[in-house]
């Protein structure tokens, strides 16, 4: 096993067969201090990571992931729905794809080609995910919604997302708010500039920019104001792509 020493930060390589059943020290030779081997911490035993069944502690090697599922309008256009011939689906594509500017000019203007929706993963409380969904869904967006954690981290590992929402109640039992925003973190720069996430929150200010910073976020809205969500979205959407910008032209890619 491995103790960390306290005080200069060494390694400590002890030998498993012989560590006793009680916690103990040792002697650290690199500045020879006494190094407490550490008694169990009562709120990690407590915590969902220490209980098990959390994203953070399965192998997923041993379980099929569960990704959130693709949330559908319940009211569709006939050709969303299936009534529309197969025939007339691969007209309605084609006819969007050769209506499209070029790729160059995409990227020049940082528009979003319409057959490419951006994809939003929800992570809220069971109240609010119906109406969210509802009105991402019917402003041109591909919406996943997560039950729980597993469902949450499952998608964002599994898709190339381009907007979260999270509430930092969602799945309180198994610490959604922790694994969700751990999963945003742990994400390379260049994925992370492309995922635009936001802080759904029932007590903070709605595009306070100040809080949305210290939260690692790049957009709070105060949970009242959901009915205004798709234009709160992509007001502060559009603005990012503008700061982003050249940056993006130079990469060769569209805006968020």
């Amino acid at each position: 096993m491995i103790i960390v020493c306290q005080k200069c930060s060494s390694r400590l390589q002890v030998d498993e067969t012989k560590v006793p059943a009680r916690p103990f020290t040792i002697r650290c030779p690199r500045c020879n201090s006494n190094v407490d081997s550490g008694w169990p911490s009562p709120a990690l035993q407590e915590s969902a990571t220490a209980i098990g069944g959390s994203p953070a502690t399965e192998d997923p090697r041993l379980d099929q992931p569960i990704p959130a599922p693709l949330f559908e309008l319940a009211q569709q256009s006939p050709l969303a729905n299936g009534n529309a011939s197969a025939t007339e689906k691969l007209a309605e594509l084609l006819a969007g794809l050769v209506n499209q500017p070029s790729a160059a000019g995409r990227i020049q203007s940082g528009a979003r080609p319409s057959w490419d929706p951006r994809k939003a993963l929800v992570c809220v409380l069971e109240d609010n995910r119906e109406l969210i969904a509802r009105s991402l869904a019917e402003n041109g967006y591909q919406v996943f919604v997560a039950q729980d954690t597993r469902q949450a981290v499952d998608r964002m590992r599994e898709n190339q997302l381009d907007v979260i929402l999270l509430d930092p109640r969602f799945d309180l039992t198994e610490q959604g708010n922790v694994f969700v925003t751990r999963e945003v973190n742990i994400l390379r720069p260049a994925q992370r500039r492309r995922l635009f996430f936001i802080l759904l929150s029932p007590s903070l200010r709605t595009m306070d920019a100040h809080t949305a910073f210290l939260n690692n976020v790049n957009a709070i809205i105060n949970v009242n104001e959901i009915a205004e969500l798709p234009t709160l979205i992509e007001r502060r959407v559009r603005e990012y792509n503008e700061l982003y910008k050249e940056f993006n032209t130079v990469l060769g890619v569209p805006g968020v």
